[in-house]
């Protein structure tokens, strides 16, 4: 199994990234962390990854998983078309139910693990890696499950770790400290295993156990 999973985008370890790819890899973006935002604004995360990945050498395409909910069969035979899924940050909880809906979640637990595909993402989609996302209701907001993805909210993650990701954590533009801290203490009063990521850290498994950059 290969994972790249971190708090922001690449962290400071572009270079790992593309040794576990590989340079030129097809890379599937699935952008569902962001599905209860406007939207010009989602289109606009979008395309910031995309353009992204491109001017980096390469071959990116966003999969929305909103697009399979009755068939997901056509959904694993595409996505097992791609080196990468890249799972991008937003609402951690609307990803989670969006995942679940589409059976996007049962597919890319299966093809991470046989080594089918590179499971990659940051923030949100790094943070539905682990096996639970308590705690992460202080940055996130479970009540837009509902109206945005009509089920209730999932509180488990994908188990592909077995310990939390905390992201955005030190001295991170992208989060209050103290909510960082509130989440820290709420995984610790439930003895759930955790990490907190800086900004710049990754978290990588290739082939054996998770290891921090």
């Amino acid at each position: 199994m290969k994972l790249f999973l971190s708090s922001y985008r690449f962290g400071d370890h572009a270079d790992a990234f593309a040794a576990l790819t590989g340079h030129g890899a097809r890379i599937a973006v699935i952008a569902a962390a962001a599905d209860a935002w406007p939207v010009a604004a989602r289109s606009s995360a979008v395309t910031s990854e995309l353009v992204s990945f491109r001017r980096a050498g390469f071959d990116a395409a966003e999969v929305d998983v909103r697009n399979y909910l009755h068939s997901p069969d056509s959904l694993h035979r595409h996505l097992r078309a791609f080196d990468c899924v890249w799972v991008r940050g937003g609402n951690t909880f609307i990803l989670r139910a969006q995942l679940a809906r589409s059976g996007a979640d049962r597919i890319l637990s299966e093809l991470a693990r046989s080594g089918d595909i590179v499971y990659a993402g940051y923030s949100a989609g790094a943070a539905v890696a682990g096996p639970t996302l308590i705690g992460l209701d202080v940055t996130d907001d479970p009540s837009e499950v509902l109206p945005t993805c009509g089920i209730e909210t999932i509180w488990s993650g994908l188990s592909l770790i077995d310990f939390a990701i905390v992201p955005h954590g030190g001295a991170s533009e992208l989060e209050d400290p103290a909510a960082t801290a509130k989440t820290v203490e709420i995984l610790t009063s439930s003895h759930s295993p955790f990490r907190v990521l800086t900004d710049q850290q990754v978290v990588i498994v290739d082939g054996g156990q998770p290891y921090v950059l």
